[in-house]
């Protein structure tokens, strides 16, 4: 029999979710408080243009070197745990059986299980990071995967409020139809990502819809308030 198949695109999800939930929400608040205070869409196309080229840069980085940390750490566990094997096989090999015994595994077996795992240090080792520390090996690209795939979702994100100042020239036009698009890409984002993450679907939309309206609107008012 086959392995059954499973979803291995976590990683790949969340970054979206990060990049995509930025994206929208932050150019949005941008051209929504430069509408209140400046009648033509040339600065605002601008200054979003510009805001957007900043957060992709910024949001990538921050995914690159997320990732890279991440291996890192992964990195210097195992060689803990090779180094323990090493200098305390006793009390590692231990560690094993109470592990087992803790799955539910008989207790005169655990111990003739953990002897055979133990006659291969990597998969000691392995053994040892999935179920006493709780790591999953990082693939080696991961961290330049995860700086594109945020970078990406963050452009497209954010390019969603700006579009409609792209199309009218007045930017009370152009704040309407903003505001009209992202709602919805805010709803459809806020369903997809309840969906993926398991939380409530109505609860998970309007949370996300309403993050993004509250920062645009005190963005605009507060741009309002100070003209």
């Amino acid at each position: 029999m086959g392995r059954e198949p499973h979803n291995n695109n976590s990683g790949f999800v969340r970054d979206i979710i990060i990049g995509m939930s930025d994206g929208l929400t932050v150019p949005f608040a941008l051209t929504a408080g430069l509408s209140g205070v400046l009648s033509t869409n040339h600065l605002i196309i601008v200054s979003g243009l510009a805001e957007i080229a900043a957060g992709c840069i910024s949001m990538g980085l921050g995914g690159y070197l997320a990732g890279e940390s991440e291996v890192e750490h992964y990195d210097s566990e195992l060689k803990k745990e090779f180094s323990e094997i090493e200098s305390v096989p006793d009390t590692e090999l231990k560690e094993v059986q109470d592990i087992l015994v803790d799955l539910g595994v008989e207790e005169s077996l655990s111990s003739q299980v953990a002897l055979q795992i133990s006659k291969n240090k990597g998969r000691w080792a392995d053994f040892m990071m999935k179920l006493e520390l709780n790591m999953e090996k990082p693939a080696r690209n991961r961290a330049a995967k995860s700086a594109m795939t945020i970078a990406l979702s963050y452009l497209v994100g954010g390019f969603i409020p700006l579009f409609p100042y792209l199309v009218f020239k007045d930017s009370r036009d152009g704040l309407y139809a903003s505001c009209a698009v992202t709602i919805l890409a805010l709803m459809f984002f806020g369903y997809f990502k309840s969906k993926v993450t398991g939380q409530p679907l109505i609860k998970g939309t309007i949370k996300v819809a309403m993050t993004g309206i509250i920062a645009a609107a005190a963005a605009y008012l507060l741009a309002k308030a100070v003209s």
